[in-house]
């Protein structure tokens, strides 16, 4: 990599930064405890290939990335998390997981992007690959994995509209950083990564998400606590992952939806447990009863709304529910997971804002396999038909299975790319 003035100038500046930063990350609860790890290198060990994984969505992409690997030789990973949930995920995932005799593997938190520890950590490490999933992009860590001879992988890569105009903004920077494989997982995504990496090789691969979906109905025990609390003569409908911003529509939904069907149970699932207390204001205000799901034990009598005040349960309360609608996608907040439910052979509807699953295809709802509506009423109509007149599951489950299985494949492919890149690949020592 050619050596230009402008980048140790700029670091001068992001090192400031950091270091102005710092006392105040000692400090922070999630941080505080894993602080020394992430500004020191002694305790980093070399590795032929190191595998970054923000957080938990992440964390699990690099567990199916290690369990394909196959490497004809003996070869060291590291894998690298920001949060400590990442880091649980994948020790417990390594725990679980088949790895490839020839693979030996560990994890550490990733370091702070501050020049000086990043320099270290990647002197230390000296990986041949770096894996960058989905939107890592740090330039301490492109800046001396460029100057180490390491190839560098951005895979599962996206950008959302957000982010992408803020790179663009700084592509000055950005330019002069470029990975050396971008793997996106739609062709909107590769435009966009495009705009800020010219000079890097971009191709499209089918999202790794589709090698992890599983149809399963969750946790079997969790399945039959929910039939002792929902019986089975009264039909379940669930909004899911409502977000703040669209509160007020989901109101117009439980409206619609007792107006044109009664004698139902609609369980509401709020994006963030703190907008508990809001939803409790808001059918208070509109004069509708409801159960608090912490509060239930035994079987529900009559018809009536659950708000759902724990955690963890959502994906049970799927393979019971009759009919669903997620959220996030009545307004542009980019959407929520609606393979899930869909997977599970239940009625699924969204709103028309699906940005963050671009990914997925439009055959999805060309297919009819996921109903996308315009708006609430519109929402509110399509569940109430999956009331009246029920889709056998069975064939829902199987259509949703046949299109999940044509897309996967990503898994296989970016392993592939990894291995050749490895094969080729010395870094200077």
């Amino acid at each position: 990599m050619k050596t230009s003035a402008f980048i140790p100038n700029f670091f001068k500046i992001y090192n400031i930064l950091w270091q102005t930063a710092l006392p105040f990350l000692k400090k922070n609860k999630q941080l505080g405890p894993s602080f020394k790890k992430r500004t020191t290198t002694d305790h980093l060990k070399k590795a032929d290939i190191w595998i970054q994984a923000a957080s938990a969505g992440e964390a699990f992409l690099a567990l199916s990335l290690l369990s394909s690997l196959k490497p004809t030789q003996k070869i060291k990973i590291l894998i690298t998390a920001t949060t400590s949930q990442g880091i649980e995920i994948l020790e417990s995932g390594t725990t679980q997981k088949k790895v490839h005799p020839n693979i030996d593997c560990y994890l550490e938190y990733f370091p702070f992007d501050i020049p000086q520890t990043i320099y270290g950590a990647v002197s230390r490490v000296n990986p041949k690959v770096m894996i960058l999933l989905e939107t890592e992009i740090w330039p301490a860590l492109l800046y001396y994995l460029k100057k180490n001879h390491t190839q560098i992988f951005i895979i599962n890569a996206r950008l959302s509209k957000k982010s992408a105009r803020h790179y663009k903004w700084t592509k000055f920077l950005w330019s002069k950083l470029s990975p050396d494989n971008i793997l996106a997982i739609s062709p909107p995504d590769a435009k966009k990564y495009a705009r800020v990496f010219d000079k890097a090789q971009i191709t499209t691969m089918p999202n790794i998400k589709f090698d992890l979906m599983i149809s399963d109905s969750g946790d079997n025990s969790l399945v039959a606590a929910m039939e002792k609390i929902i019986p089975r003569n009264i039909p379940l409908s669930i909004l899911a992952s409502i977000r703040r911003q669209e509160e007020t529509q989901g109101m117009e939904i439980i409206k619609h939806l007792l107006a044109g069907y009664p004698h139902q149970i609609i369980a509401v699932f709020p994006r963030h447990m703190h907008r508990i207390d809001a939803w409790k204001k808001r059918l208070e205000q509109n004069g509708l009863p409801f159960r608090l799901r912490s509060k239930l034990s035994s079987p529900i009598a009559t018809a009536g709304i659950i708000l759902w005040d724990t955690f963890g349960e959502l994906r049970s309360a799927y393979g019971i529910a009759c009919t669903v609608f997620v959220g996030g996608s009545l307004q542009p907040l980019g959407g929520q997971n609606f393979i899930e439910p869909t997977v599970l052979g239940t009625p699924t509807v969204t709103g028309p804002h699906l940005d963050d699953f671009t990914w997925v295809g439009e055959d999805i709802f060309n297919q009819k396999i996921v109903t996308r509506c315009k708006d609430s009423q519109c929402v509110a109509q399509t569940m109430i038909r999956h009331l009246k007149t029920p889709i056998e599951r069975f064939k829902l489950k199987q259509r949703a299975q046949d299109y999940i299985q044509k897309k996967q494949g990503g898994t296989r492919m970016a392993c592939q790319m990894i291995l050749e890149r490895l094969k080729h690949n010395r870094p200077l020592e």
